[in-house]
């Protein structure tokens, strides 16, 4: 008998190993020039960035909840101000609109889609409601033209979340263009994945571009000069410089995750688990154009952790994202709807399982995680 097949729930040797002599010669280039606080090498991948995406500006940041953190401030978020954002979902969503002082009003999600729904999003706008965050969630674009219409009868600020999405499109426009600010996440196992924590905003307003480099440097114009309080929200050059290297290779990525979600939602189709309902399939909506950065089951009857531990034992990763809505987070205990119910998302909280859909799984691994769900019990 031959080794067990093993599918860990991400593979970055798989994808950064080949770039190796690349990655090392950009680290050289940076070791050589001694500029290790922004500079050229910020720049260029910035230039790039923004190319790629289709916007106007591209501001490199530390993380991407700094991304987020800068965006509200840049908006001039602040005490007192309400921000919609769902409530399934990354913590950072939120955790950045707190920690500005804001209160973030949390929305129930859709059931097709993991995203904002914005009929909920509309009940709780009131006098204090500033901005609406719609995050792209696993991969796929939120509805931003109701996104748009909402923002405009109520006069808000739209702060795309899309941390998990880039190279996502929404009626053929890419996430990252069709907010006032959009905040991207380079976390190694992003679509674009970096090299430890790393993010960027993008934006086609020249002010918002101009306040957002003013703010990354503690409000800092000239240095040593402030007329704002910003922060220390700075992308690294050597990272800059590595993601630089694999900022061609992401039409790549993408093309092989969305190949790959296809050969599971082809293939698992056909299993009675899905044709009665107990395991449920990501769907991708309408005019959308899906990334799969995570390919997101549902189980029903309460047999989640069942499957993940028959994954397990079969050497497949697979992660709960997520396992508790940020409602009901113990650290939002303070907030006016802490604790009400949002029916989708405590739903989706019980059932969710994100199995391996990264780029370079082998027709091997998928196949064995394909019969392992084929014979799971559910």
């Amino acid at each position: 008998m031959g080794e067990p097949v093993k599918v860990p729930l991400v593979g970055l040797n798989e994808q950064n190993k080949p770039l190796a002599v690349e990655l090392r010669d950009a680290f050289e280039r940076v070791l050589d020039s001694s500029q290790f606080i922004l500079g050229p090498e910020v720049i260029e991948f910035e230039s790039l960035a923004a190319e790629s995406i289709g916007a106007r500006h591209a501001i490199g940041t530390s993380s991407g909840t700094d991304a987020l953190l800068l965006s509200l401030m840049t908006l001039g978020i602040g005490p007192g101000d309400e921000v919609l954002c769902p409530s399934f979902t990354f913590f950072a969503t939120a955790g950045a609109i707190a920690r500005i002082g804001a209160i973030p009003v949390f929305v129930d999600s859709i059931d097709t889609d993991f995203n904002i729904d914005l009929d909920d999003a509309e009940r709780r706008i009131t006098g204090k409601t500033k901005a609406i965050i719609p995050v792209h969630l696993f991969g796929q674009a939120a509805d931003m033209n109701g996104v748009q219409r909402l923002a405009k009868a109520h006069g808000l600020a739209v702060l795309e979340d899309a941390a998990q999405s880039m190279g996502a499109t929404f009626d053929g426009q890419q996430v990252g263009t069709m907010g006032d600010l959009s905040a991207f996440s380079f976390f190694p196992s992003k679509n674009l994945g970096g090299f430890g924590d790393g993010g960027m905003i993008t934006t086609d307003h020249d002010d918002l571009a101009k306040r957002a480099r003013i703010l990354r440097v503690h409000g800092g114009a000239p240095q040593y000069y402030h007329k704002a309080i910003g922060g220390n929200f700075r992308m690294d050059p050597l990272h800059a410089a590595l993601l630089g290297v694999k900022l061609g290779h992401l039409p790549g990525y993408l093309a092989r995750r969305r190949a790959n979600a296809e050969q599971y939602l082809e293939r698992l189709a056909k299993f009675n688990h899905v044709v009665e309902g107990r395991l449920m399939l990501p769907t991708e909506i309408e005019n959308s154009g899906h990334t799969w950065n995570q390919f997101t089951l549902r189980v029903a009857n309460g047999k989640r952790d069942t499957l993940q531990e028959h994954l397990a034992t079969n050497n497949i990763g697979s992660a709960i994202y997520y396992p508790v809505p940020l409602h009901q987070q113990e650290c939002f205990a303070h907030l006016p709807n802490f604790g009400e119910s949002l029916p989708v998302c405590e739903k989706m909280a019980e059932e969710v399982l994100s199995i391996p859909v990264y780029p370079e799984l082998t027709e091997e691994q998928i196949c064995h995680v394909v019969d392992t769900l084929a014979n799971a019990p559910l």
